[in-house]
């Protein structure tokens, strides 16, 4: 199976151009196995590009853990990037379908393998039912208090957490938690701690971001079903939308990641932009086992 290594802001996932390669048969298995970094081809999973007969193409994203994923900002900006560098879209608008619905991106080639591309992200849900949230009041859960924390640890103090959440699903649910200094936030110890809580059906992606200005954030997140990652366009999305709805910052902001910056902007109609690098890393094929 031939495939294409790509990352969007460090993001990287294994990409199969299934217009020319069969779609494997059990796509979960061979995430698992091809995201593995040590004894596969590494990434935070597999991301299938498919026909469709309501977009330009369609996108599978499944997480390093096997589990497939609603919704991937910065891989459906690769995936935008495939189909244009394949020839299969002129550059500029491209229609992607995803477990979102059809989304609208913007491509601009920067190089052969290169690409900056704008997403219509759509606008985000908010209600409790909708992301879905459990335990908390109906309506929306804005700097709500978070069972799934615990009881109050030393390090909150030391990195300034504040213990209330605020989620956000952007096809695919986000809690986001505000901080003094992200770097000193144990991700690794909270971040499965908060996905797999009974608060979250669905399990959740968490943030945790620290105010630069009132248009500039700094973010970590633990991916659900991936862990740490470089990045999460979903996530840069839901953290402007908190950012709003708590009050904290404006509706156009710059999100500084581990793996890059993206832009984002809640527009006052209600869609979410977000712009961002996708990049080639390399190709390869997969022998599998």
């Amino acid at each position: 199976m031939k495939f294409v290594k790509m990352h969007g802001a460090a993001n990287d996932y294994v990409y199969v151009d299934c217009f020319v390669e069969s779609p494997p048969a059990d796509p979960a298995a061979v995430a698992a196995l091809i995201a593995d970094r040590h004894r596969g081809v590494g990434g935070d999973g597999l991301v299938l590009v498919l026909p469709s007969d309501k977009a330009t193409a369609r996108m599978r994203m499944f997480n390093a853990d096997g589990s497939e994923s609603e919704m991937c900002g910065n891989g459906v900006r690769c995936v935008a990037h495939l189909v244009v560098s394949r020839g299969r879209a002129p550059e500029g608008p491209v229609t992607i379908e995803t477990g979102r619905g059809v989304l609208t991106l913007d491509v601009t080639r920067t190089g052969p393998r290169t690409s900056r591309v704008r997403v219509d992200m759509g606008e985000p849900l908010l209600d409790a039912a909708d992301i879905p949230v459990t335990g908390v009041a109906a309506g929306h859960v804005v700097d709500v208090a978070c069972a799934a924390l615990g009881e109050e640890q030393p390090w909150w103090q030391e990195c300034g957490l504040d213990p209330r959440m605020t989620c956000v699903s952007m096809g695919n649910p986000h809690a986001v938690f505000y901080c003094r200094d992200v770097d000193r936030v144990p991700l690794e110890s909270i971040g499965p701690q908060i996905e797999k809580h009974v608060t979250f059906p669905r399990r959740v992606n968490v943030h945790l971001v620290e105010i630069v200005s009132r248009d500039h954030v700094r973010m970590r997140t633990w991916e659900r079903g991936s862990g740490i990652t470089m990045a999460c366009g979903t996530g840069a999305s839901a953290v402007c939308v908190a950012g709003v709805l708590t009050g904290r910052t404006d509706r156009a902001i710059a999100a500084d990641l581990p793996g890059g910056r993206l832009e984002l902007e809640w527009a006052p109609e209600g869609h979410v932009f977000m712009t961002g690098p996708a990049e080639e890393v390399f190709d390869g094929t997969w022998w599998g086992g």
